[in-house]
């Protein structure tokens, strides 16, 4: 029997082999617990839950849904045992209470119960409200007295209140929208002509004689719209919680309502994949605590593709120079050093780069050549998707750079010869033989810079972020495509939602819904590219990265 040898057992090797087996299993536990965490938390927060009614020993009511139970370990309170239990509740009816959670004690809830008539109304401000419907009025006539007359009409009457809604919407974002647009431009003409020196008078007095006719269209599409909302003030609702405390508020108001205690699992579910899809096409409300976060994934999303665009060309020739034509010595070693140490540049230095070459350099020498008539607005020379993205290009392409190389260098030199032998130039053996079979690896540094570069913020913060952006990049206006525009970012978003809240505990929920479509856009980013790699990698087989 062959005695255990410490020695012969650390030569081996086997210890470390353990040790990084483990670091990495826990690693990926960590990580699997950190997703199940978010994902719990995050797909949850669509689904319509219950809602529970207390009654407490002092004779008071309190309705609102389950959030919490945690346990007290000392009570202050002598009548109260040590250890007992408390559950916190979502209580809505911010505009009454002036809070939106109350803790309520196991040892005070005299009764609980699930009343089936309580409705949730989701509202546009002031979050949700939770009660019964106690009167419905036109102007002042009373259309619908009680909760059983105001339900049975409170469907139309809310269809007819959205359709009035949309209306107001089109007026505002696409008559006005485009009769502004218009008299901005003709404003930008006249200032040019300032600007120019020249007299123009009969060019000057047809551009002031267009602005004054849109002008004038301006004030009848006002008109309609001030027409609607007066319409839409109109219809009211007066509504009393548990407590038998009333509110009004005007339908205008209201997104939507349901009667959570007696809807069936189906119905639930139907409405869970409805507030799903509203969270990822809606824009946000309530200081980005309620809405949705579209503007914030087409910012995202749009910012990555521009980044990839302009990452990509430069940090592949960047590698094809240092690999296939310069100099192997001192200087291309040092170069590659630089390279290497970009990559570990904290990203806010790279923001504060951007902010002062992109956004102050080349974005106000722009505005001085080309955009001088809109100055001391700038255009370029503020943050904008550009510079953001340019910046995250700059800060991710040492990490195409080194993909890129390793690509190269994986090419069989066999290829190169072959090609040379068989007639072909360097360009050409390196443009049809040597790129196509290096590509997989390319593809390797793009979903690396994109794994970086989507969750960034700090950067962003200083080259075009904001909090809501008051439009898209994208348009109907020439030339479609902004990217002088700010915009909204997922991470910023966490960031703002979760710590610039005014209210965090109400924005909690949100916080994980936006980092699980963070999440996935990142997941859904590398998927593509992984995809295309894969068939890079059976198209041209030689590749061994």
């Amino acid at each position: 029997m062959q005695r255990f040898s410490l020695k012969k057992f650390l030569d081996s090797g086997s210890l470390f082999i353990w040790l990084c087996g483990g670091a990495l299993s826990v690693s990926l536990l960590m990580i699997g617990g950190l997703l199940t965490l978010i994902l719990i938390n995050g797909m949850g927060y669509f689904w319509p839950k219950d809602l529970i009614q207390f009654t407490l020993n002092d004779g008071s009511i309190v309705l609102g849904e389950w959030v919490t139970t945690e346990v007290i370990p000392d009570s202050e309170s002598v009548d109260k045992p040590k250890g007992h239990e408390r559950v916190q509740l979502k209580v809505g009816n911010r505009d009454l209470y002036g809070l939106d959670f109350r803790w309520v004690d196991q040892a005070d809830i005299v009764e609980e119960e699930y009343p089936s008539d309580v409705v949730a109304f989701e509202r546009r401000e002031w979050g949700n409200f939770y009660g019964r419907i106690k009167a419905i009025l036109e102007g002042e006539t009373l259309v619908a007295s009680g909760h059983e007359n105001g339900m049975a009409i409170l469907s139309s009457l809310l269809d007819r209140t959205n359709g009035i809604q949309g209306q107001i919407h089109d007026i505002e974002h696409d008559e006005i929208g485009e009769l502004n647009h218009a008299i901005e431009q003709a404003r930008l003409q006249l200032r040019a002509l300032e600007l120019s020196g020249e007299t123009g008078v009969d060019e000057r007095a047809t551009i002031e004689m267009q602005v004054q006719e849109l002008e004038a269209l301006y004030e009848i599409q006002n008109a309609a719209l001030i027409a609607l909302y007066e319409k839409l003030e109109q219809f009211r609702i007066t509504v009393v919680d548990v407590a038998g405390e009333e509110k009004t508020f005007q339908f205008g108001s209201l997104v939507k309502y349901w009667l959570p205690n007696s809807m069936g699992v189906y119905e639930k579910l139907v409405m869970y994949v409805q507030n799903f899809w509203e969270v990822l096409s809606e824009e946000p409300r309530e200081a980005n605590t309620e809405g949705g976060i579209f503007p914030a994934i087409f910012g995202t999303v749009l910012m990555v593709v521009i980044m990839s665009i302009a990452v990509v060309p430069f940090g592949v020739l960047a590698a094809i120079y240092l690999k296939e034509y310069a100099k192997q010595g001192l200087v291309t070693r040092m170069i590659r050093i630089a390279v290497n140490n970009l990559a570990g540049v904290p990203s806010i230095v790279f923001g504060v780069f951007g902010l002062g070459f992109f956004v102050y350099a080349v974005g106000g020498t722009l505005d001085q050549l080309f955009f001088a008539e809109a100055l001391p607005n700038p255009t370029f020379g503020t943050g904008g998707m550009l510079w953001a993205s340019l910046t995250l290009a700059l800060m991710t392409v040492p990490v195409v750079i080194v993909a890129t190389e390793e690509g190269l260098s994986a090419v069989p030199r066999e290829y190169r010869e072959g090609s040379l032998g068989l007639g072909a130039t360097k360009f050409e053996a390196l443009w049809r033989v040597v790129l196509p079979c290096a590509m997989p690896g390319i593809l390797t540094g793009l979903i690396l810079a994109i794994s970086r570069a989507t969750g960034e913020v700090a950067p962003l913060m200083l080259t075009g972020v904001v909090k809501l952006a008051p439009a898209l990049p994208v348009d109907g206006f020439f030339p479609f495509l902004h990217l002088d525009r700010k915009f909204m970012h997922l991470g910023f978003h966490i960031y703002d939602v979760g710590f610039q809240s005014p209210n965090v505990e109400a924005a909690k929920p949100m916080v994980y819904v936006t980092t699980f479509i963070l999440v996935l856009v990142v997941i859904l980013l590398n998927l593509a590219a992984i995809m295309i790699r894969t068939r890079m990698r059976k198209r041209y087989a030689g590749s061994s990265v």
